[in-house]
């Protein structure tokens, strides 16, 4: 409750995402030789700060959740984590809908198994009027597949006459993202203690303010996001200009 406090309820980010890194590590610190354990206690992680969200006010809420360099990973651990990803979702949707929370997904979706595409669907469906926060998972997700995939489509706009290439500018690029009704995160919070973007919303994070912990992800509680929200606070904006410049547009 002591960062709490201290948190100004007027200054919240409107949207805050997460490189949830170190999940491996924790496992391995408990001595367990199974990574997959590491990635079933960050459930809990995931459960924490999507309710503090909603508690705070936050809007949005981003979490990075497998992205398409983890395709490389050993078999065994890829399919544990599509098996924890279904049966996850299944077992949070009643606790979505209780805390008025939508879920909604971005990345290459068509990749991950049948029963992970069908999960995702209902889930979405089922929480589609929710309005409290917008909870979005990155799956099978990169950056740069984002940007591609988005230039593809205004390439396919313009060819079939429904877009003018001479209106194309940042705003209107955004409409072909992944999700361009979702606004630009200003906190990016990056578990583990590890100072990469790792290929994550590269697009939307151009003057996001950043927070590295060395917490790893299974052990992020409400206290790290607090903390993390406080040095938020802390930052100025400037987008470009100049301290004074703030001042006077506050004066």
């Amino acid at each position: 409750m002591e960062y709490l406090s201290q948190i100004d309820s007027k200054k919240l980010p409107e949207h805050i995402a997460i490189i949830m890194d170190g999940n491996g590590r924790w496992a391995k610190k408990q001595g367990l030789l199974n990574r997959i354990f590491g990635h079933k206690s960050a459930v809990k992680s995931v459960r924490e700060a999507t309710e503090t969200c909603a508690e705070l006010g936050v809007k949005y809420l981003t979490l990075y959740a497998f992205s398409t360099e983890n395709w490389s990973r050993p078999q065994d651990e890829v399919n544990a984590l599509m098996e924890l990803l279904v049966t996850t979702i299944k077992s949070e949707t009643p606790t979505l809908n209780k805390n008025n929370i939508r879920l909604n997904a971005i990345g290459d979706i068509s990749s991950l198994p049948k029963s992970c595409q069908q999960e995702l669907a209902e889930t979405i469906e089922q929480t589609k009027h929710n309005t409290r926060v917008v909870l979005t998972l990155a799956l099978s997700y990169s950056g740069r597949w984002e940007i591609m995939e988005a230039v593809k489509k205004v390439t396919a706009a313009v060819q079939s006459g429904t877009f003018d290439i001479n209106t194309l500018n940042e705003n209107s690029f955004r409409n072909f993202l992944s999700d361009g009704s979702i606004p630009d995160p200003e906190l990016l919070i990056r578990t583990s203690g590890e100072f990469r973007i790792s290929n994550f919303l590269l697009w939307q994070i151009a003057y996001t303010e950043i927070h590295i912990t060395d917490v790893l992800w299974p052990d992020f509680r409400k206290d790290d996001l607090y903390k993390a929200i406080l040095d938020f606070q802390k930052r100025e904006r400037r987008f470009g200009k100049i301290s004074e410049q703030l001042d006077g547009a506050k004066a």
